[in-house]
Formats: structure tokens, C-alpha cells, sequence
């Protein structure tokens, strides 16, 4: 499918009423009643807190594919593109009635609903599912751990958000999007299983290569079976994790979204035309890495004491009224040769100031900084 198509296919079948980073099982809710009719909907277990842990299934095929997402309940730019994807089933695309034809997909588009409500990486309990997957101590991973042992997928799309920290390689080139076949032992070998993984996503990276040159990464792949993705890759079931990172100015995460809408639409035809090719794994391993040289701002070059120092700022984000805002925080003074930035302020050897007149220091959050007795402000700039 061609990148023209793709985009086509995203801008007529994007789910309007998700927008944004907060997106909660009250979001989700009126789609669910909507699929109720068309797919499969059902109720697989509760949350900590007693919330409804949905499952949608769509397809009559042979093939079978397990999707989960917002595992941690703060990363659901991956949720939102996977509604996308359902309206797109709509669509008179051939390949739409190939996929159901031929597969059988099974989403659980929120499995942390605590977490989603929160806002919080972690469920209920203060437990990072994607380190449960052994000792399966909270309900959530129970309910995953049992969806697989009773739908005996043939894939799995692990599916996650990426900080803005990462980049793709060593270079000014931010992570938009990032995937990993999981490693299945403590050597990371290259398996047979991970082999199948990595053609999927060589054939993503192609795709993605056309409109985000050299900003596609490759997530860590040190092992811990105690993570989802190297659980059921070592049970053999080639398993891909989808992190949707940043993209310029996009906060909100909506243009991203549109790559993994793009991403999950060709993952789909590749495995239903079986288009897997052993041989991309020399494809994959050309994939840079991920590393955390990013900052959301740099002020460089500021004076402390006669020093030259730079300042690097982190967004944290909170949840304040039903909405995610980004507060500036200073996370590092010092010398940041070999960083980079999403957005980059000259101080020129100037003192930088706080909201308050005096010099800023660490851990400070600030809306605004002073130099040269200029305000200029850290907030993110809404479109």
C-alpha cells in the first residue's frame, strides 16, 4: 500500500473524538457501544478499582493477531491510532476485506483503565504491568496472560508511547517512531521467532523511511522475561513493540499517531499476503538504536559565576482538570556538548532568570525565563 494511500485512509477514517494525550475509558466508551454492532465487544475482567477490561475482536481468519495497549496508563497516542485503524475497516479497500477474511484480530485497546484515568504510568497499586508478566501479582496482567492462553495468537503488537528524550542514533534525529522484536534469552540470539518479528518491522521501517527520514529507532532489547514482549516472544509467538514517540511540535501526539495508524495498516498486509521475509533481519539490525539525547529545551551558552553553562528543561506532565498540561522543568546545568534539543534558546552568555528575578537553579519549573531583559516563554505553543 502506497504512502499516498495510507495518509488517504488516515485522514477519512481518523476516530474524531479522540484527541489529545488523556484518553480514558470514558473516551473509549461511546466507540465500544458504536462496535458493539459490527465487532466483536467484550468485557474480559476489572482493574484494581473495578473497571470494565474490554476486548474487541474483528476477523473470521486462520490468522491470529493480539493487540494490546495503554498497558501503562499514560502512553495512549497507540490507543487512539488503534481506533483509527477500526474505522478504517469501513473503508472499501481491498485490503480491509483481505484482512478480516483472513485473520482474526484481538484488541484490548486499554488495559490499565486505573492508570488511563490517572494518568500514571503504573495501575492501581503502583505496579508497572510490563513487569508483572511472571509473577502476574495485579488483575491486568491476569486478564492479558489469560486473553493469550485462550486465543492462541499467532502475533503479538505490543503497544506503547515513547518520552521525547530518545533519539534515533547518535545524531539530531528524534524518535518518532520506534519498534523492537523482543529478545527471547538472556544472549538476545536472533530466533527463528525474533526473525519473524524483525521482517515486520523492516517492511514498517520502509514505509516509515519515506516520510520520517531517519527517525525511526530501535527500542533496547536487553532481556528481562519479567516484560510481556519477552514473555510471549519466548514462548515462540513472534511479538513486536510499537513505541510512538515525538515528532516536532506535536505534544499531542496527532501526528505521530498518524505513523503508527500507517504502521499497524502495513504490519496487517504484510502478515496476511505473507510477506515475511527471513532475510530482513539484515534490514532490522540497520535500524539505529535508541539513545536519550534529547531535551525539550536547551538554553545554551548561560552565565553562572563567569561560567558558561547550559540549561536543559523537561516537560513533566500532569493531569490538572481532566487535562494533561506540560509544566518546565530544569532537570540539568551544565556543559550539554553532544545533547540536543526540540527547542534550542541562545542565552550568549547572559544570566538566565527566573519568574521571580533571580538566577534560575535546578529543579526549578518556570513558565518563563528572563535574559537580557527579555521574557521568553518555556510553555508549549497550542496550534
Amino acid at each position: 500500500m502506497t504512502i499516498d494511500t495510507l495518509k488517504t485512509l488516515y485522514e477519512a477514517h481518523k476516530e474524531e473524538s479522540l484527541y489529545g494525550r488523556y484518553i480514558n475509558p470514558n473516551s473509549i466508551k461511546p466507540l465500544l457501544d458504536k462496535y458493539a454492532d459490527k465487532f466483536q465487544v467484550k468485557i474480559i475482567g476489572k482493574s484494581v478499582l473495578g473497571e470494565d477490561i474490554y476486548s474487541i475482536t474483528i476477523g473470521t481468519g486462520h490468522k491470529k493477531i493480539l493487540m494490546w495497549s495503554q498497558m501503562h496508563g499514560n502512553e495512549s497516542t497507540t490507543t487512539k491510532a488503534v481506533f483509527d485503524v477500526l474505522n478504517a475497516f469501513e473503508s472499501l479497500d481491498p485490503l480491509f476485506d483481505s484482512i478480516l477474511r483472513d485473520s482474526t484480530i484481538k484488541i484490548i485497546p486499554i488495559l490499565n483503565p486505573d492508570g488511563a484515568n490517572a494518568y500514571t504510568r503504573l495501575n492501581a497499586n503502583s505496579v508497572d504491568l510490563n513487569r508483572d508478566a511472571q509473577d502476574l501479582t495485579q488483575p491486568e496482567s491476569k486478564v492479558l496472560k489469560a486473553c493469550f492462553e485462550t486465543f492462541k495468537p499467532d502475533y503479538c503488537f505490543n503497544l506503547h508511547g515513547q518520552r521525547t528524550i530518545f533519539s534515533a542514533g547518535k545524531k539530531e534525529k528524534v524518535a518518532t517512531v520506534s519498534f523492537l522484536a523482543p529478545a527471547q534469552d538472556e544472549a538476545c540470539t536472533i530466533t527463528e521467532t525474533r526473525k519473524v518479528a524483525m521482517s515486520v518491522i523492516a517492511k514498517m521501517n520502509e514505509m516509515l523511511q519515506e516520510v520520517l527520514s531517519d527517525q525511526v529507532g530501535i527500542y533496547d532489547d536487553a532481556y528481562n522475561i519479567n516484560c510481556v514482549g519477552d514473555a510471549f516472544q519466548s514462548l515462540n509467538v513472534p511479538t513486536i513493540l510499537f513505541e510512538a514517540g515525538h515528532y516536532a511540535d506535536d505534544y499531542d501526539r496527532e501526528e505521530v499517531r498518524r505513523y503508527i495508524f500507517q504502521s499497524l495498516v502495513v504490519a496487517l498486509e504484510v502478515i496476511i499476503e505473507d510477506a515475511i521475509d527471513v532475510n530482513d533481519v539484515d534490514t532490522y539490525l540497520t535500524i539505529p538504536q535508541n539513545y536519550k539525547l534529547f531535551y525539550d529545551i536547551i538554553v545554551r551558552n548561560a552565565d553562572f559565576n563567569g561560567e558558561s553553562l547550559d540549561i536543559a528543561i523537561q516537560y513533566q506532565e500532569k493531569l490538572i482538570d481532566n487535562e494533561v498540561q506540560f509544566t518546565p522543568r530544569i532537570v540539568r546545568i551544565e556543559r550539554l556538548s553532544g545533547y540536543f534539543a526540540h527547542k534550542t534558546i541562545e542565552a550568549k552568555n547572559n544570566r538566565v532568570l527566573n519568574g521571580q528575578g533571580g538566577v534560575v537553579k535546578l529543579n526549578d519549573e518556570n513558565d518563563f525565563v528572563e535574559i537580557d531583559n527579555v521574557k521568553l516563554s518555556l510553555k508549549i505553543m497550542k496550534s
